[in-house]
């Protein structure tokens, strides 16, 4: 009897091999090379980029190329590294896909599943669900542009009772993509409802290329059983997985305790440092303002204090005044009286 597999165990992506089935999901404005690393820190088998523009690539906008496409050595030293893509035009995807297989990277991910209406309305995203045909040809001219392994993530539909997604799948599996993400929620409901797991299961046992499950994976326990139920080759965390690091390592390396706080402030502090390295201290202070929560309710804090350092953060000004705020001496004193 062959032995159910595990997400421990290592499987194929096209000609990659990836060293275990639990991946990062492309978090769009969120994924750059640093939130990637850490992922794979702290165990991900394999991390996605935010999605990029191909239009933005094509016509070589200097923030897309050189902030976007960014590729940390570290990151290809510890597994796969695949850029997500959106777009509605073959010509400049194949392009796009080009550019970013000389960036270094090892496989492309295509966004067909992104319900933002500002995506939408350019015939990118989950609107391609409209357009087959386009669909096909988008997949077909990055496999065809980059010659690297192409995935394809995909909603169920784009309403309650679509399957237009699980009809795609198919169809794009047919056109030669080495994997199909699925996202068992339709595009209208966004992030809200339970996923439909049944119709992941349906469509991992009728593909014949993998299927990567996302959506709604949170708790270990939960992932666990999902991967078994259903059948698929991986899964995908995405939300669950901000500020907490750490479920990876529960689901690969048998950790049950939760971090300590002075874990969470150093992972934290690591966090910090690569986003003025990316952005610079300026930008970064900026930018760090949405992180701040997902890693401040791991700290064990009263609702008072944990509103009161929440404010506090996002109105500090620079990284050095955000760092007076996260002083562990300070900030955990409290708890430790």
């Amino acid at each position: 009897m062959t032995r159910a597999p595990d997400l421990t165990d290592s499987w194929s992506l096209g000609p990659l091999r990836v060293r275990n089935r639990v991946l990062l999901a492309p978090l769009a404005g969120i994924g750059n090379w640093f939130v990637r690393l850490q992922a794979l820190r702290h165990g991900a088998g394999m991390a996605v980029s935010e999605m990029v523009s191909s239009h933005a690539i094509h016509y070589r906008n200097a923030r897309t190329c050189n902030e976007m496409l960014r590729i940390h050595p570290h990151e290809q030293a510890l597994g796969p590294v695949s850029i997500q893509l959106f777009g509605q035009d073959p010509l400049v995807m194949r392009s796009a896909a080009a550019t970013v297989a000389q960036a270094g990277a090892d496989a492309i991910d295509l966004n067909m599943g992104c319900p933002v209406p500002k995506v939408c309305k350019t015939g990118a995203g989950a609107s391609l669900l409209r357009d087959p045909e386009l669909a096909v040809a988008l997949a077909r001219a990055a496999i065809e542009g980059s010659g690297l392994p192409v995935t394809v993530k995909l909603r169920s539909g784009l309403r309650a009772g679509d399957s237009s997604g699980f009809e795609l799948a198919h169809r794009l599996a047919d056109a030669g993509v080495a994997a199909i993400a699925f996202h068992p929620r339709s595009a209208a409901i966004h992030h809200k409802g339970t996923p439909d797991y049944e119709l992941a299961a349906r469509l991992a046992a009728s593909l014949p290329v993998p299927v990567i499950l996302s959506g709604g994976l949170r708790d270990a326990q939960h992932v666990q059983r999902i991967f078994s139920d259903t059948g698929v080759s991986a899964v995908m965390l995405a939300r669950g997985s901000l500020g907490n690091p750490w479920l990876f390592q529960r689901l690969l390396a048998g950790r049950s305790e939760d971090p300590t706080p002075e874990e969470v402030l150093l992972e934290l502090d690591w966090v910090m440092e690569q986003a003025a390295l990316h952005l610079g201290p300026e930008r970064a202070a900026r930018y760090l303002r949405k992180f701040y929560p997902w890693y401040l309710v791991h700290l064990g804090l009263s609702r008072e204090r944990l509103l009161e350092l929440q404010e506090s953060l996002h109105h500090a000004e620079t990284l050095l005044d955000a760092r007076q705020l996260l002083d562990p001496e300070r900030l955990l004193a409290p708890l430790a009286a």
